[in-house]
């Protein structure tokens, strides 16, 4: 149980609100997108009952191991994931039900689904890291009472590259090939970060400055639901729209690996879809209640914008530094809007000219290696090159391991 004040069981926190600039954007894509609309009002009860509601599985586990004592247990949960269950002496009773469950794949899998929707992700290269950073991120800060529990957790302190860096390299390792085979890379980090998440929930919701009649739960479904989406299908989506052509088949692929990761790290199944459209419908749902910045959303967005000029480049840091924040913003402005950048309180005049530069080459490239033999593998592998090289330009040293992430997947 976590340590929360007595409340009813369909108490909903007052930050279920209708965003009204969101609510416009919803009425905009619905116009060009059928499968987006406004939530019924049972859907927009549902949302707000979960942000009330945590991740039972690993909240349970969590109180288990705390019993045990954490230190034995924690470690007995690192070998599991590294090594299996059985490579655990004397371990847990409910650390070996978890684990049971982690490796044994709901009926929906598609094994060879998740592989082609990981590829795609590779083929967007730094198009998909562009848009997961300068639209989903950026654009996310709006979301204030997800905001609190990064500050309250120290994430101010710990500076945006770091935190960037950890998150790309999440994303990264879900989407190597084989990844999220049980007890591949991809697989292990996802559910490191949902023991994480579980501990940072625990720690926030027992803290009295946490307002939860407000607030909600720390890291509850409905914003882990909006995180999710927001790291891996709206890079996906942006990618397209920056020039790179999906056939429906590879764009639902993708959706497919999306919702399995979910599945791992603790989104109930009523909320992970299966499609894009499905996918992007469900985010924007989110979105209309969670989007209500406030003085949390300019405290996480201007560190982030000039997080380039922080950077260790090995020659002309300067101009680098510039061109980069002038670039991040460019895409910002492109996918976000002057008035949404204006409400996280960074630059908003910035010409979108990245965008335009990019989708020629893009459209360019991408076809080509479809009509190429050999060509879709060749672009897969370029692409992953390409983001293992953002991560490495971040931080100028070896890529980061997740382990000890927050902000994954967010």
């Amino acid at each position: 149980m976590l340590p929360m004040r007595e409340l009813a069981a369909d108490f909903i926190p007052t930050r279920h609100r209708r965003s009204e600039h969101i609510g416009v954007v919803l009425g905009r894509l619905s116009r060009v997108m059928p499968a987006i609309e406004t939530p019924s009002d049972d859907r927009w009860q549902q949302i707000g009952l979960a942000l009330m509601e945590g991740d039972p599985a690993m909240d349970a586990l969590l109180t288990a191991m705390s019993r045990h004592g954490m230190r034995d247990a924690r470690a007995q949960f690192e070998r599991a994931l590294e090594h299996g269950i059985d490579a655990v002496a004397n371990p847990l009773p409910e650390l070996r039900c978890f684990i049971e469950q982690m490796s044994t794949p709901p009926d929906w899998l598609d094994r060879t689904r998740i592989e082609r929707g990981a590829e795609l992700f590779r083929r967007c290269g730094r198009a998909a890291l562009h848009i997961g950073r300068n639209v989903a991120l950026l654009g996310g800060y709006q979301a204030s009472a997800f905001n609190r529990t990064l500050i309250l957790t120290g994430a101010l302190q710990k500076g945006p590259t770091r935190r960037l860096a950890e998150t790309v390299q999440w994303k990264l390792d879900c989407t190597v090939a084989g990844g999220l085979v049980p007890h591949a890379i991809g697989w292990r980090s996802t559910l490191m970060v949902r023991f994480i998440h579980a501990l940072v929930r625990r720690s926030v919701a027992a803290r009295p400055d946490w307002q939860l009649e407000d607030w909600g739960l720390p890291i509850n479904q409905a914003d882990m639901g909006a995180t999710l989406y927001g790291s891996l299908t709206v890079p996906v989506v942006g990618s397209r729209l920056l020039g790179m052509p999906q056939t429906r088949r590879e764009r639902d692929d993708a959706a497919h690996l999306v919702r399995y990761v979910g599945w791992l790290i603790g989104v109930d199944e009523r909320w992970l879809a299966d499609t894009e459209a499905g996918a992007t419908a469900q985010l924007l749902q989110f979105l209309l209640s969670l989007s209500n910045p406030d003085e949390t959303s300019v405290m996480m967005a201007r560190p982030l914008v000039d997080e380039p000029l922080t950077r260790r480049y090995p020659n002309l840091a300067w101009l680098r530094g510039r061109y980069e924040r002038s670039k991040n913003l460019s895409i910002s402005r492109a996918f976000l809007g002057a008035d949404a950048l204006r409400r996280l309180g960074v630059p908003a005049g910035t010409w979108p000219w990245y965008p335009l530069l990019a989708i020629p080459r893009n459209l360019a490239r991408h076809t080509l290696s479809r009509v190429v033999p050999g060509g879709l593998r060749r672009a897969a592998a370029r692409g992953r090159a390409e983001q293992e090289a953002n991560v490495q330009q971040m931080v100028m040293q070896p890529a980061v391991a997740v382990g000890a992430s927050l902000s994954a997947p967010h």
